[in-house]
């Protein structure tokens, strides 16, 4: 249980990062005022800064985050180890679309 909630913590603080550093691009470029978390890396993506695909999987990614921020309910391990087999690549492919500019 301990190895679970410390795996989950980290995958909220990676995702908190990508939606921080998101957030800013929005701010400072201006590309508008998101609704949700999810919206920043639709308004990335309207830019062409992000790959559309790439841009749905952050905001799964984002709703994920909230589960485990605000704590809708009892985690889904199956969720979490999608995440860890399938999806940290897209947090390397978001830092890459980003030092791209």
């Amino acid at each position: 249980m301990r190895e679970e909630r410390f795996v989950e913590h980290t995958l909220q603080i990676a995702i908190q990062a990508a939606l921080d550093v998101a957030s800013h691009i929005v701010s400072d470029d201006r590309l508008g005022e998101p609704e949700t978390n999810r919206g920043l890396f639709d308004l990335l993506a309207r830019a062409g800064r992000l790959d559309r695909a790439l841009a749905e999987t952050l905001g799964d990614m984002a709703g994920f985050r909230n589960v485990v921020v605000h704590g809708y309910g009892d985690v889904d391990l199956g969720i979490v180890e999608d995440v860890l087999r399938n999806h940290l690549d897209d947090l390397l492919a978001f830092v890459a679309a980003i030092r791209r500019g």
